[in-house]
């Protein structure tokens, strides 16, 4: 009788079979945790943005509150040039250009300027692709206080809300 080496077909499906299931189990919470990371950094860049909305008003009070996050940007990722009003260096260069790059899954905007001196905001924040990066949008005005809102339609990309819009959303605590 011949000694037999190594596994058996069938061990080795039976092994294929549970790494399978163990990778089934696992897959989805770390796309859940992504999701969830991804979510608390789109938090943190939005209330960023406030802050340095505020501190953009204080520094340049002729111009109010800035119309673009490029302008509270740097004009380069090393911010060589220096603050300046029209590049006032005061959130990094990812969030600067996050308008059409996103940073950790989410794409930011600051629309809805009025006035001049500008008076009223709005900063959002948007899944780059719905389920995949994100399911909630996030959305603050000139009062820094965070709303969200669940995207029920699972669009992905910038809401574009308003003022009155993301006020009516719930206030994220």
């Amino acid at each position: 009788m011949r000694k037999q080496k190594g596994f058996s077909l069938i061990e080795l499906l039976i092994v294929v079979a549970i790494i399978l299931i163990i990778a089934a189990i696992a897959i989805p919470n770390l796309l859940r945790a992504r999701i969830a990371a991804n979510e608390s950094s789109a938090v943190s860049s939005l209330r960023t943005i406030g802050t340095a909305q505020v501190t953009y008003a204080t520094a340049y009070p002729t111009a109010g509150y800035a119309t673009s996050l490029a302008i509270l940007g740097p004009a380069n990722a090393g911010c060589t040039a220096g603050p300046a009003q029209t590049n006032a260096c005061m959130i990094d260069f990812a969030l600067g250009s996050a308008t059409t790059t996103a940073k950790s899954g989410y794409l930011f905007e600051v629309i809805n300027t009025t006035g001049t001196p500008v008076t009223t905001y709005v900063s959002d924040a948007g899944p780059q692709a719905y389920n995949q990066t994100g399911v909630r949008a996030f959305c603050s005005i000139e009062d820094a206080v965070l709303h969200f809102d669940v995207n029920a339609g699972g669009t992905s990309g910038l809401p574009g809300d308003s003022s009155a819009t993301c006020v009516a959303f719930p206030v994220l605590q």
